[in-house]
């Protein structure tokens, strides 16, 4: 679900593992994100209507035979661009500059001298450390081993460090920038300002954005998608299933049916728990399923423990196929995940390969309606 009615930044994963971080900094800034793989059309992004775009780092180098790539337009469109780390460097191929690798490879703490205090690096004067303001030095995250030798046409440095000559690049003329450093991870002290920088003073976004914005849109969202229609939610008890059956709840009450499945695997009193705190307490729709048998009939002997996830995963599929169809008509599947399960869960090259998959992502091609 999309949020039309706000200021949004559109960040697209190139496999790094601080990817969801980059989209959390930017709702803590209070700016709508979403996170899109690389691969994301252009179509798409223009439909998606972004104020800026970040693009992430990640593991591979821009010389690779399968190197994550994005369509050049992407930066004629006439929105922002920030590249990070990954992000940077292509860029800066994709527009015509050299990237090489670099004679040591640069991972962990960093001191990066700003060499023009303005855009990304405004307020800066106040980072640096002391007694030689000007010319002092904050302290970043680096993680890489190819660095910018020769920046695209119409670029300029704007930080160094001893190791990258070209620590952070921009083009205000077309506002594209780059960072070779993580400005979202707490390491990088200041990087969160950097990155309001780039949302507020470069993209013009205005800090609009809170949880209940995102609560109150999404209930009438559901309410005008569903209308009169029945929604089944697959309910562990855990954080993501519960709080998508709280917000479904809240908006079409007992049209919602919750399945809670006890598949053998749970804590001890946890089948209690969960049903006492969301029928009993909260008055949710609840039909709960014993498939203790079945679950551990298809895990017996099986040791390896993606193989025992991918089952997992297709038997719940198959519980919620059976309970649909006792339940009767069905129109839509409520499902509740969160950004790294998604991204972990990806298989293709670029970003994020497959970590671990997991149950309520493997099953999102599946739907009743």
């Amino acid at each position: 679900m999309t949020i039309k009615s706000t200021d949004k930044i559109l960040v697209l994963d190139f496999g790094s593992q601080y990817t969801q971080l980059i989209a959390r900094r930017v709702r803590e800034a209070k700016v709508y994100s979403e996170i899109y793989p690389y691969n994301f059309s252009i179509k798409k992004i223009k439909e998606f209507n972004p104020k800026g775009i970040i693009l992430s780092g990640g593991p591979a180098s821009v010389y690779d035979k399968k190197a994550p790539l994005i369509d050049k337009e992407i930066f004629n469109l006439g929105v922002p661009v920030l590249g990070i780390c990954y992000g940077m460097q292509l860029m800066t191929y994709i527009l015509g500059g050299r990237v090489a690798k670099s004679q040591k490879r640069e991972y962990g703490r960093a001191e990066l001298y700003i060499d023009k205090h303005i855009d990304l690096f405004h307020g800066s004067r106040n980072w640096l450390s002391q007694p030689v303001q000007e010319h002092g030095t904050t302290i970043v995250w680096m993680s890489h081993g190819d660095r910018i030798e020769e920046m695209p046409a119409g670029f300029t440095s704007i930080a160094h460090t001893d190791n990258s000559p070209i620590a952070a690049m921009a083009n205000i003329y077309k506002g594209l920038y780059g960072l070779q450093f993580h400005p979202e991870v707490v390491h990088t002290p200041y990087g969160r300002y950097i990155l309001e920088n780039f949302i507020f003073r470069i993209c013009g976004c205005s800090p609009t954005w809170t949880m209940k914005t995102f609560v109150d849109y999404s209930v009438e969202h559901i309410k005008k998608m569903v209308g009169k229609e029945k929604v089944i939610c697959a309910l562990s008890g855990g954080v993501d299933s519960s709080v998508v059956a709280a917000l479904v709840n809240k908006a079409i009450g007992k049209q919602l049916i919750c399945v809670f499945v006890n598949n053998g695997l749970l804590r001890k009193n946890e089948v209690k728990t969960v049903l006492d705190t969301f029928k009993r307490n909260m008055h949710l729709n609840i039909k709960y399923v014993d498939a203790v048998k079945r679950f551990l009939k298809k895990l017996k002997n099986i040791t390896e423990p993606e193989k025992k996830r991918k089952l997992i995963g297709r038997e719940f599929i198959a519980v919620f196929e059976d309970s649909a169809k006792k339940t009767g008509k069905i129109d839509f599947l409520a499902q509740g995940t969160l950004y790294p399960d998604v991204i972990e869960s990806k298989s293709f090259k670029g970003p994020s390969a497959t970590i671990k998959s997991h149950h309520n992502v493997g099953g999102r091609a599946w739907a009743f309606r």
